[in-house]
């Protein structure tokens, strides 16, 4: 007897077909558009006052749940069950030391806001995004190559950020943002393709969801920093808004990882069906 293993899933090639085309049209268009600077007067934020000897106080202490919820994804991760030849954790890994040092970088960043200081804010953040587009890689069908996937998403954060700073130099308008927005974008367009093709609980492709929608709005506090200002009377800016926003984000993956059962993986790879034909 021999056992012969048959896919009759028709969409299987489609939800690759899909991730493949979402990951290409995104580059294809970032690059038609041309280079992407960041804003004027980036680095004037308002409502920066000094508390305590502190230097934009607020801007840098906002940063404190970074930190927490960074340490607290890490041991989250550090208690999810091992299964022989699964490292898909090595994304989330990589996700939380993003976040955990994206604490400690902005908080420097904002105490004397320039470029130079700014490589160590986004570089952070650009490994967070990394290690969330290789964890989602990997749960989505390539678990045993989770370490794989995120030392190579860690190179392409460190690329991205290497891109900005160094096509900014000498420059008036500073430097090309491209790559390092399209790995934030690409978590959110990718990641719940590949947990659809995963199967996996709805509970997570919401998690995901909610996390994504809170990011967006903390993109959106962000680019209205002046009238989040003027709503609350002074008392918070758009900024530490932000700050607040995406720590929820990343508090909320934290908490869907604590929810894994202990028995199972998040995401199980899909049954195939198996026919048996004689020889």
């Amino acid at each position: 007897m021999e056992t012969l293993v048959v896919d009759r899933n028709p969409w299987r090639g489609w939800r690759w077909s899909l991730t493949t085309l979402l990951a290409l049209g995104s580059v294809l268009l970032l690059w038609a558009y041309g280079p992407i600077h960041q804003l004027p007067h980036y680095h004037d934020f308002v409502g920066d006052r000094a508390w305590w000897g502190v230097p934009a106080a607020v801007n840098v202490w906002s940063n404190l749940p970074f930190l927490l919820v960074g340490l607290w994804g890490l041991r989250v991760v550090g208690r999810l069950p091992r299964v022989p030849g699964d490292t898909a954790w090595a994304g989330w890994r990589l996700f939380f030391l993003g976040v955990t040092l994206t604490g400690a970088g902005s908080a420097f960043y904002h105490w004397a806001p320039d470029n130079a200081r700014l490589v160590w804010d986004r570089l952070p953040i650009a490994l967070a995004a990394a290690g969330m587009l290789a964890a989602g890689w990997a749960e989505g069908g390539h678990r045993a190559w989770g370490r794989e996937a995120a030392a190579l998403c860690a190179l392409l954060a460190v690329i991205s950020v290497a891109w900005w700073h160094f096509t900014g130099l000498g420059t008036a308008e500073g430097g090309d943002l491209r790559p390092y927005l399209w790995l934030q974008l690409a978590p959110l367009l990718l990641v719940p393709c590949w947990q659809h093709r995963a199967q996996a609980p709805w509970s997570e492709r919401l998690a995901i969801l909610q996390a994504g929608l809170c990011y967006g709005l903390a993109k959106v506090a962000e680019l209205g920093d002046a009238v989040v200002y003027d709503l609350s009377g002074g008392w918070l800016s758009g900024h530490h808004l932000k700050h607040l926003l995406a720590a929820l984000a990343c508090a909320w993956l934290a908490a869907m990882l604590r929810q894994r059962s202990p028995a199972q993986p998040a995401m199980p790879q899909r049954p195939k069906r198996v026919a048996h034909s004689s020889t």
